[in-house]
């Protein structure tokens, strides 16, 4: 991302539990990253392209825009100019009890990463003004409801393809304890493979080298860190980090905003 682009991105917090909301009008790039949550976003200004799990696509203003947990995406703007959105960002948790209590599998993930869809956009507008709002909980259930029926009832797979069981015994090494410094012969000793049939495997499956996969679930374990309100520095170095100014770097250049200006938002 070029420092000198124009930049502001604004985290929220909301009255309903399980959901963040982040505001954003950017005109820097954005490299391929993941998020441990669903996103789900409307442009309001500009347009972007963005190479996703779901393939290369573009996004205009009216488009909304979905990220489907661990999916890896990058975002660029187009035609010169900056772009702004908003963005919710949903707990699997709560996507799979809403899918549940449509009867659907509640295992399934967003199938398309840019839909035109008038009741979609209608819905998430409710939403999104109703989760900074105590007093709306009616039209914010019934908003969530309707975003997440809306989205799911486009075409398309319900899930992606599985990794091979080697390099998923792998990605849960690291999943279960990100923080640990985990070296090549420990996956390839897990795996069964390789190290070098896991460093080719893994970016296969997952579109990261092992180590860019390791850094994204730090991040994701230093969110959730500073969401429940532990300092930065403890946060850093419970992630695995190795100090706060590293996980600083990698944050901002994630998620678009400091760890300070995150953990400002989340306080009560």
């Amino acid at each position: 991302m070029s420092p000198s682009a124009s930049h502001h991105v604004v985290a929220l917090a909301t009255t309903l539990s399980g959901i963040e909301a982040v505001c954003a009008e950017t005109a820097r790039s954005f490299t391929r990253h993941t998020h441990d949550r669903f996103g789900i976003g409307l442009i309001h200004r500009g347009a972007q392209s963005s190479a996703s799990g779901r393939g290369l696509v573009e996004a205009v203003a009216g488009d909304l825009i979905t990220v489907n947990p661990g999916e890896v995406h990058d975002g660029h703007p187009l035609g010169g100019q900056g772009r702004a959105w908003r963005m919710l960002y949903l707990e699997p948790e709560l996507i799979g009890a809403s899918l549940a209590e449509m009867g659907a599998n509640p295992g399934r993930e967003f199938p398309l990463p840019v839909l035109q869809d008038r009741t979609a956009v209608r819905h998430f507008r409710t939403l999104f003004a109703s989760l900074l709002r105590p007093d709306a909980p009616l039209a914010r259930e019934g908003a969530l409801l309707g975003l997440i029926a809306a989205v799911m009832t486009e075409p398309g797979p319900a899930r992606r393809r599985q990794a091979p069981p080697p390099i998923s015994r792998a990605r849960a090494i690291m999943d279960d304890d990100p923080a640990r410094p985990h070296t090549l012969a420990d996956l390839a000793a897990a795996s069964g493979l390789s190290r070098f049939q896991v460093l080719r495997g893994f970016e296969q499956a997952t579109g990261l080298t092992p180590h860019a996969y390791l850094m994204q679930r730090r991040l994701a374990m230093a969110r959730r860190l500073i969401a429940a309100g532990m300092p930065l520095a403890a946060a850093a170095a419970a992630s695995g980090f190795a100090d706060q100014s590293h996980m600083t770097r990698l944050f901002a250049r994630a998620y678009g905003l400091t760890p300070g200006a995150y953990a400002a938002a989340m306080r009560p």
